[in-house]
């Protein structure tokens, strides 16, 4: 399907805005906002979170858990975007996170450690459901993983944190 369609380019932004919320939601433990992206049957591969053919709510149970108390930094960019038919599309995006678990936790990426900087990319299917654009399979593949030392500079929490209804312009 052509790209330059108006409606196309409408649906990509749409895509972008729903990746933009994923790492959002994920990164400021928006644990029930994050639920909402997901179609019913989505699957997920290569997550720490939740074994491979998991489910959406396998995943949130998984990383809502793991991730709780966590500094998590979720960076995604250069999106490519194929549309398998006017309600479903793929996208690949590079991705780098950084995981910093809570004390006394170790990733199974690197189990020696107490976090872990990782490089990649996201392999996912969207569909659109209900009238908006939701995931319906995601796969985390990696390149490249740098465990986090145990003298890796401690987290600070006296930082500003985000506000989790900033975009709600129902309160603006």
């Amino acid at each position: 399907m052509p790209t330059t369609d108006p409606n196309r380019l409408l649906d990509i932004e749409a895509i972008k805005r729903l990746k933009a919320e994923y790492c959002r939601f994920v990164d400021t433990k928006q644990w029930d906002r994050l639920s909402a992206l997901f179609a019913e049957e989505t699957m997920f591969e290569g997550f720490g979170s939740a074994p491979t053919g998991s489910t959406a709510r396998d995943f949130i149970k998984g990383i809502s858990h793991r991730m709780t108390g966590a500094v998590t930094i979720h960076h995604v960019c250069n999106p490519e975007i194929a549309f398998l038919d006017p309600d479903r599309a793929r996208g690949i995006w590079a991705m780098t996170d950084l995981v910093e678990l809570a004390a006394g936790m170790r990733p199974k990426e690197a189990p020696d450690s107490r976090g872990f900087r990782g490089y990649g990319h996201y392999q996912e299917e969207y569909r659109r459901d209900g009238g908006r654009w939701k995931f319906c399979f995601l796969r985390l593949t990696r390149l490249r993983l740098d465990p986090l030392p145990d003298d890796f500079p401690p987290m600070r929490h006296d930082l500003l944190a985000a506000d989790p209804n900033w975009l709600d312009t129902a309160n603006a």
